[in-house]
């Protein structure tokens, strides 16, 4: 199985974060929800995954190119 990196963007600030580590996500699905000149900005997985780690925190500073996330192609 293939482990892929997510990352944000854009620069903003972590809103929400939706999942947990193990989750199962279909594509699509929001992992976390970034906030940027009061817009909400969701964060996706790419594809049918599972969820292996989350690399940031409610409330944290993120920046365009920054992992946010680690997923698991099924």
């Amino acid at each position: 199985m293939t482990s892929i990196a997510i990352k944000s963007e854009i620069t903003g600030k972590v809103w929400k974060i939706e999942t947990k580590p193990g989750d199962r996500l279909a594509e699509d699905d929001a992992i976390l929800i970034l906030e940027s000149m009061k817009m909400e900005i969701p964060v996706c997985a790419p594809s049918n995954c599972r969820l292996l780690e989350i690399l940031v925190a409610e409330e944290e500073a993120v920046s365009e190119g920054q992992p946010v996330a680690v997923v698991e192609q099924e």
